[in-house]
Formats: structure tokens, C-alpha cells, sequence
């Protein structure tokens, strides 16, 4: 029997259940639908899933719908659309104020699965029923009666400063965003939202006027937040010729930050805001463009116990920014702005030939300076291959990049740095710095003599300045109470 004609007898045996919906069927339902925490109800900001019994595949034509159960469209997600849909994610809003909507999959297949992520999130207390029309996926003949599946949303919606998310529809939320989303425009109070273990392969955006924030999860490995945003999908060349709704807001370099806002996996525009303890993964493939994992744009934000991967400019801190006892893993400009940052206690890993650093910062403040730091590499990356940070001095004439007791592996170019154009002469006002390097396996001095001629040494008296974070940081304490 073919693929097609299986799932069509299956779909009709689910049907002859009615009223049992396939998602509360016995175990023999080889076709499942789905929602997180249907017992109780699901939440708001809940995926659709349809479980096939081989891979689906998604077609060109129909399209999924919700509705209320008095039949009010709700919701309509097309499938020649579903792999570029659009859709306003944490109520962005551009530099002019305008609502901007982020290029993102609104039907994903993974192994038998095909989850829905909706345009918006549904509403507390309704009834609701979905329908595939044919064509959505490959064979498949759709569900076209009203009963075939329902489910509920919750009755009522998160209150207080500690929200929870799991995926699983145990917590408030279903969706790291979705909890975002429920914290009040113009917060002044400290909330914090427990992300529960699972992978949440989704876009995040916090806004401006959502200060105060921490994101905990349960541990790097356990709570992974991911997707493949990137420069092609969302940044400066998806929208080379947007308009005002593209422009991002709270840009420091005018033209360079003109839509690059946009792309990064979990990106933040508000102030004191702490993210912990989890792994923020952009997806993205090597080559694929600039795709940060973690993008900050304001100050006094902390990175505390986290696994940041991608391949280019995987952390970009804009403001005042603070890491500690965490992992960043890349090959270009992996720890890269125009803020200042201080970084202690953690392992930056090459994964490739390339920069471990890029520093954009002007005269009026610090740039990048790492403490304690291992710098390691991947399988196969060659000795020589990567250079501390790199600046194209004939633009940003301050560059500063300190590295202070750091232990790194023969990776390591002898240079250390690399500035454009290649001129000391024109690189009289940039801080290329260094003190205590070490090699990585045997903890020996590391031979500086072959270093960049406008690179220096730290004084003993210098490296414990600078080691101090909140003399970098301009006063601000990223540890209170731990010193």
C-alpha cells in the first residue's frame, strides 16, 4: 500500500472515533494531534503538533486553521507561506514606533512531527477546533471535521514576579516568549521566569520596556533554547530594502545597525536583565551569515552559567554587559559590539580558523576584557589559525581588547591580534592588551615576543585593575555580596 493510501485509511479509522479525538485515542492511533497539557487545558502560547507514522513532508497548498468553537477564525497558517512566514514576535516595535514583524517557520517537521507555531497567542478560557485542508502535507487528506480536533486553553493567566515555562504544558507557559509577553510594559520589579529542562526551538525578543527580567533554566544541556535566525532571514540582507518597520531600535552606529537587530536568536533591548544557568543555540550552519545566539542592547546585562553557540558573532554586547562561568563557541568575531564587557572564569572554544573577538567601542568607554579565561578549539582547527580580537582600525580607532591570565591552546596565532589596515601607525589609539597568558595543557608562560608591535603588556598593578569588574563595568557590581 502506498504512503499516501496508509494515511488516508488511518485518518479514517481517527474519524470513525468521534467523538474521541485522535489526541486522547488509544495507543493504536498511528496519527496523533496534539496540544501541551490538554487535561487541564493548554496554554496560550501552546505549538500544534501532528505526529505521522513516517516523516511527513510539507506541501505547497492549504492551509491549517483554528477557530473558536462558534467557528470564528482565529488563526490561518498557509503552508506555501509556512517556511518564510511572518509575524510580530515580543511586540517589536521599530526606531519610528511601528509594529515589526520577524521572518520565522511557522510549520517545522522534525523526524514525524510537524509542529504549528501560531501568529499569535490564542486566549484563556476558549474552546477550540482545527482543520488541514489537503495539500499541507504530501498525501495527506486533511482534517476537515470541526470534532475531529479540540482542545481548551486554561482558564485564566499567570500573576506574580515567578513565571514558569516548560514545554511539556506543565508550566504557565509553553514558550520562553510566551512568558516574556506576560510581563507588564514598563516593569520595575525584579520578575523571574524558571524555563523547566526541554529544547525550545523558538525566536526571542524582549523589549525595551521590559527591564528587570531573569531567565533561569535548570542547567547548560538541560533547557536548550534554539533556532536558525541569521542575517539572511532576519538582518541587513533580508531587508536591504525594508522600510521604516525594519529600522532597529536603540541603534549606536546608525548605518552599521540598521536592521541587524533583528537577527539574533534571543535578542534584548531592556535593561538588568539576567539569563542563566541554560544553552542558547543558533542553529544557523557554518557559512550561513551572522547569526548571534544572544544579542544585548542596553545595560547592566548578565550572563551567568550558559552555553552560547553558533558560528559567527555568536554573543553581541551592546551595553554593559557581565559573563561569568560560562561557554562561547564560534569561529568569527564570537564575542563581538560596541559595548563594554567583562568577561571571567569561562572557555571560549574555536570551531574554526578565524577571531575570537571584535571590539567596536569609542573613547567614552572600555571595550572587551576577558579574566580567567581557557581558550580552547575543536577537532582539527590548526595551530596559528586564530588571533585573540581584530579591529578595522581606520574605523574604530579605540578598539580595546584585554586578556588577563588566560590559559589558550597553540591555536593561538604568534601575533595575537590583527588590525586593518595592517599599520601600527594607524592603530595609536586602540588597547590591545595582555597579561599572565599561559599554555593551556602545561600552565607555561606563553612566548609574547612574535606579538602585534602596537599590542603591549600589562603591568602586575595594571592586570589587577582591570581585573576588577566593577572598575570595568564603570561602578556597576555584577556580584553583589560575592566578593
Amino acid at each position: 500500500m502506498s504512503v499516501k493510501a496508509t494515511i488516508t485509511a488511518l485518518i479514517a479509522t481517527a474519524l470513525a472515533l468521534s467523538p474521541i479525538t485522535p489526541a486522547t485515542a488509544s495507543p493504536g492511533s498511528e496519527v496523533r494531534f496534539s496540544v501541551p497539557g490538554q487535561a487541564r487545558g493548554t496554554c496560550v502560547d501552546a505549538p500544534l503538533k501532528i505526529t505521522f507514522p513516517v516523516p511527513p513532508t510539507l506541501g505547497s497548498s492549504g492551509a491549517i486553521e483554528v477557530r473558536r468553537a462558534d467557528g470564528t477564525l482565529v488563526d490561518r497558517v498557509e503552508a506555501a507561506a509556512a517556511k518564510a512566514d511572518k509575524k510580530n514576535i515580543g511586540a517589536a516595535l521599530s526606531d519610528g514606533g511601528l509594529p515589526h514583524d520577524f521572518s520565522y517557520e511557522s510549520i517545522m517537521i522534525d523526524g514525524n512531527t510537524a509542529g504549528i507555531y501560531l501568529h499569535r497567542q490564542l486566549e484563556y478560557g476558549q474552546e477550540y477546533y482545527v482543520t488541514v485542508e489537503p495539500g499541507v502535507f504530501t498525501g495527506f487528506d486533511g482534517v476537515r471535521e470541526p470534532g475531529t480536533w479540540e482542545f481548551k486553553t486554561r482558564k485564566r493567566g499567570a500573576q506574580g514576579r515567578h513565571l514558569t515555562v516548560s514545554g511539556n504544558g506543565t508550566g504557565e507557559f509553553c514558550t520562553v516568549q510566551g512568558a516574556i509577553d506576560a510581563v507588564p510594559n514598563g516593569n520595575q520589579e525584579p520578575v523571574t521566569i524558571d524555563v523547566r529542562p526541554g529544547v525550545y526551538t523558538e525566536i526571542v525578543y524582549v523589549r525595551e520596556d521590559r527591564p528587570h527580567i531573569t531567565v533561569r533554566g535548570a542547567g547548560a544541556g538541560r533547557t536548550v533554547i534554539q533556532y536558525a535566525n541569521n542575517d539572511l532571514r532576519n538582518g541587513d540582507k533580508a531587508l536591504s530594502n525594508g522600510g521604516p518597520a525594519d529600522v532597529c531600535p536603540r541603534r549606536v552606529l546608525e548605518t552599521s545597525d540598521l536592521h541587524n537587530c533583528w537577527r539574533s536568536m534571543f535578542g534584548v533591548d531592556a535593561s538588568d536583565f539576567r539569563i542563566q544557568d541554560l544553552t542558547l543555540h543558533n542553529t544557523t550552519p557554518d557559512g550561513g551569515s551572522q547569526a548571534e545566539a544572544f544579542r544585548g542592547n542596553n545595560e547592566r546585562i548578565a550572563l551567568e552559567r550558559v552555553d552560547l553557540r553558533s558560528h559567527q558573532d555568536t554573543l553581541r554586547l551592546q551595553g554593559k554587559g557581565f559573563v561569568t562561568g560560562s561557554r562561547i563557541s564560534g569561529d568569527t568575531d564570537f564575542v563581538w559590539g560596541t559595548g563594554t564587557v567583562f568577561i571571567q572564569d569561562s572557555v571560549l572554544e574555536s570551531t574554526d580558523a578565524g577571531y575570537i573577538s571584535q571590539s567596536r567601542n569609542d573613547e567614552t568607554r572600555p571595550g572587551a576584557v576577558f579574566v580567567r579565561t581557557k581558550l580552547t578549539r575543536a577537532a582539527g582547527v590548526p595551530d596559528g589559525s586564530v588571533v585573540l580580537s581584530r579591529s578595522a582600525v581606520w574605523r574604530f580607532t579605540h578598539s580595546q581588547a584585554v586578556f588577563i591570565d588566560t590559559r589558550m591552546d597553540g591555536h593561538i596565532a604568534p601575533a595575537g591580534w590583527a588590525i586593518d589596515p595592517n599599520d601600527c601607525a594607524q592603530a595609536q589609539a586602540a588597547s590591545f592588551w595582555e597579561y599572565g597568558s599561559t599554555d593551556l595543557t602545561t600552565g607555561r608562560a606563553i612566548d609574547t615576543s612574535q606579538r602585534l608591535a602596537c599590542s603591549r603588556q600589562l603591568t602586575a598593578a595594571e592586570a589587577k585593575q582591570w581585573s576588577d569588574p566593577s572598575f570595568v563595568l564603570g561602578g556597576w557590581d555584577p556580584e553583589p555580596g560575592r566578593r
